[in-house]
């Protein structure tokens, strides 16, 4: 095995550090910089910390987000399923539609359910 052929890979990982270097770098470089007190200050969800950092949440942000990745995980099912459709033929299209449909059942138990509600 050459070394020369791992000079595409190479290239590929020079060429990604690049991308997400380079900007920074020349917004750091060009930008303006003009601190003050407000960009200064600490933050987090727009307002400032009122109470100790240790305080309890609402179950329903945890709520709301694990069903969210639950949910993106699963239809992050769907992209090698749509590109290999054409080699499943009706038993590959079949399947998913069974999987889409669990999914939607799901999705409405959940709603059903409240978990999606906000008050």
């Amino acid at each position: 095995m050459d070394i020369s052929e791992y000079l595409p890979v190479l290239l590929f990982m020079l060429i990604g550090i690049a991308v997400g270097v380079v900007p920074q770098l020349l917004g750091r470089t060009l930008g303006p910089h003009r601190p003050d007190a407000q960009k200064l200050s600490a933050y987090e969800c727009g307002f400032e910390a009122f109470s100790d950092a240790r305080m309890k949440f609402d179950v329903r942000y945890y709520l709301v987000a694990i069903l969210f990745i639950l949910f993106d995980l699963e239809v992050v099912f769907l992209f090698p399923w749509a590109a290999a459709l054409m080699e499943l033929e009706s038993v590959g299209f079949w399947a998913v539609m069974v999987f889409l449909g669990l999914l939607t059942v799901g999705f409405a138990y959940e709603w059903k359910k409240g978990a999606m509600e906000w008050d």
